[in-house]
């Protein structure tokens, strides 16, 4: 399968008088972050592999505004937020994915009171449930024998409580999972989380990504499963520090299935 397929837009569909199943929600790293990209990509090949009929917002997509209400501006908050709730109800949209857990967190979890109300699911959510159907299988032992490590996001892990689906695709994929030092309830952030992502460092020891990717490396892991852009980023980076970007290589759970599948 290539990178030639026409990612259908919502504005289209319904121009059609067409409904898809669910609405993609791209996000502003996979839409402008080079390597996010790469996510939205695969995310997208699965999509189109199962045949589920989905469309995205396009240029109609604003910032879903985590961002901004992380780091206290709360006006601009609700300015994207209302503007985003505006589009989606006037598409009459129910169903939305995602693949970035700070967009699922926020559109899932504060756009109801804003008057934003829909069935929001993170995409390992999604793969794991189309995987459970037998609508999504694993061909190939690409990862046969490879030790796969799982990074658990704080949005989609502590915040959302949402552990296993990601650890069913990865099981899928017949690596050898194997836990990092702190997971689950007591994993670890990727020092990106709460717009830390865009600030400078602040006083201390050691960086949080640096801190992870030391994790990371004592588990003796070749591989490292994402689920969120930032982490993606943040981890790299620390791996990157410690000259071991080699060795170990970070992935989005989607692009392990899109890999193992052979749809590059």
């Amino acid at each position: 399968m290539s990178d030639n397929i026409q990612v259908p837009l919502m504005a289209d569909l319904a121009a059609n008088g067409e409904t898809p199943e669910v609405l993609f929600w791209v996000g502003c790293a996979g839409s402008f972050d080079q390597r996010a990209q790469q996510v939205t990509k695969a995310f997208v090949k699965i999509l189109h592999h199962v045949g589920i009929k989905y469309a995205i917002l396009g240029p109609e997509e604003v910032c879903t505004g985590d961002a901004a209400r992380r780091s206290g501006n709360e006006f601009l908050f609700q300015m994207q937020a209302i503007t985003n709730i505006e589009t989606l109800n006037m598409y009459g949209v129910k169903k939305i994915v995602t693949a970035c857990p700070h967009c699922f967190n926020t559109i899932k979890n504060e756009y109801p009171i804003l008057g934003g109300t829909y069935d929001v699911v993170h995409h390992t959510q999604l793969i794991s449930t189309l995987i459970e159907e037998g609508r999504l299988t694993i061909e190939g032992g690409a990862y046969k024998g490879k030790k796969i490590t799982y990074h658990d996001s704080c949005y989609l892990g502590r915040v959302n409580g949402e552990y296993e689906a990601p650890r069913k695709a990865i099981e899928a994929l017949d690596g050898d999972l194997t836990e990092l030092k702190r997971s689950r309830a007591n994993g670890l952030c990727c020092g990106a989380g709460g717009a830390q992502m865009f600030k400078e460092n602040e006083p201390g020891d050691k960086r949080i990504n640096t801190e992870r990717a030391e994790e990371v490396l004592s588990s003796g892991a070749d591989i490292v499963a994402a689920n969120c852009p930032f982490c993606i980023t943040m981890i790299s980076d620390g791996i990157t520090a410690k000259e071991k970007q080699d060795d170990v290589m970070v992935f989005d759970i989607s692009e392990l299935i899109v890999n193992a599948n052979g749809w590059s």
